[in-house]
């Protein structure tokens, strides 16, 4: 299927796990892929793969997130889909009782304010070139609770998921829909190194997946792309649990 041919998309965290998935599935939809990364190493590696381009950015940067759609824009002369994907999980981030305020604030910064820089700068472009797609990234812990405590995670995810509901809103009618996607636990270099030292934690964890195993990254880029593509031209302000 080629649903996205032409299209321009930037993926941010498109170094590895979800995100590198995407990028290679976009852009066999067709898509021209712009693959964001903190990491320089691993972000140009995906981009290469697929003939993107590649911008080295920290996304809790509002220069740094301006500077990315400018330069999706400048190479591509538009931009169509943003999925903002970026975000962490670090072991100090548990229950309420024991997480600190630093690691609290720092991820609310990675998870949470970045897709509100994101969000912000995209949209002009996409009201420029007349509508387009935002996927960001929340978690299903944002609906449903965590059964392993990650109180800064699951609290930054409901803020993605509660932002998107308002932008889909809010920017419909000019065609730009935002949706949240929410997935399960994912067999990403994160979920692993997260409950490496703790098999029980992660056998918890699957307390919420109906399938009894964690979903592999390709699984979610699937449904990217599905809410990139006009097959999805109805959904937004919506919570794709997957």
């Amino acid at each position: 299927m080629q649903r996205l041919l032409d299209r321009v998309a930037v993926v941010t965290g498109a170094g590895s796990g979800i995100g590198l998935a995407t990028v290679r599935r976009l852009a066999a939809e067709g898509a021209k892929v712009v693959a964001v990364d903190i990491d320089g190493g691993t972000g140009k590696a995906a981009a290469e793969e697929v003939g993107g381009l590649f911008v080295q950015a920290d996304v809790t940067s509002e220069e740094d997130v301006r500077a990315v759609y400018d330069s999706a824009a400048r190479e591509f002369g538009r931009v169509d889909v943003a999925f903002n994907n970026a975000g962490i999980s670090p072991p100090e981030d548990d229950s309420i009782l024991t997480t600190g305020l630093d690691a609290w604030r720092r991820v609310q910064e990675v998870n949470l304010t970045s897709v509100y820089l994101c969000c912000k700068h995209v949209i002009p472009h996409m009201q420029r070139g007349g509508g387009g797609s935002i996927i960001n990234t929340a978690s299903f812990v944002a609906v449903l609770g965590a059964a392993t405590s990650q109180i800064s995670y699951t609290a930054s995810k409901g803020g993605v998921l509660a932002m998107s509901r308002e932008l889909g809103v809010q920017f419909a009618r000019e065609k730009i829909r935002v949706n949240a996607l929410c997935p399960g636990p994912i067999n990403t270099p994160l979920l692993q190194e997260l409950f490496a030292a703790d098999p029980e934690r992660a056998q918890r964890r699957l307390v919420h997946v109906p399938m009894g195993r964690f979903g592999e990254p390709a699984e979610i880029a699937a449904a990217v792309a599905f809410l990139a593509s006009d097959d999805a031209s109805f959904i937004t302000a919506s919570p794709a649990l997957t």
